[in-house]
């Protein structure tokens, strides 16, 4: 599922207040993909994962195919079917809109790896 929160800069708080937001009880996630961006090499983000058991999935330095599956195909969803060819006015339009897509994405856009079923489907199959 995509989680995402929106502010001027990428920073570890922005990471921790996307984790505060999910619904979902953290100690049921088992896998973090990321890349290795600075906002993410936190003691915050650190001490989430170790307290929850989460599994950090990084690709190696300079490799960005260890985790394309999961995390690249996530990143250019994002940026092809969100970001391309648009500007915001201002952070509450970005945020706004970020808000309508991730909600799409998480419940109405099947995904062909999900057995063409919408995240929110699949987790839900998953736990029956």
């Amino acid at each position: 599922m995509l989680y995402c929160r929106a502010r001027p800069n990428k920073t570890a708080e922005l990471v921790q207040q996307a984790f505060h937001k999910i619904t979902r009880p953290l100690n049921k996630i088992t896998l973090f993909h990321n890349d290795r961006g600075n906002e993410f090499k936190n003691k915050i983000i650190d001490e989430i994962l170790i307290t929850f058991n989460i599994k950090r999935s990084l690709s190696a330095k300079g490799c960005p195919y260890d985790n394309a599956v999961v995390a690249e195909t996530t990143y250019k969803t994002f940026k092809t079917e969100f970001i391309k060819g648009k500007k915001f006015e201002n952070l509450t339009q970005l945020k706004c809109e970020l808000f309508d897509f991730v909600n799409w994405y998480n419940n109405l856009r099947i995904h062909g790896s999900l057995n063409y079923l919408t995240p929110i489907e699949f987790r839900k199959w998953q736990s029956t």
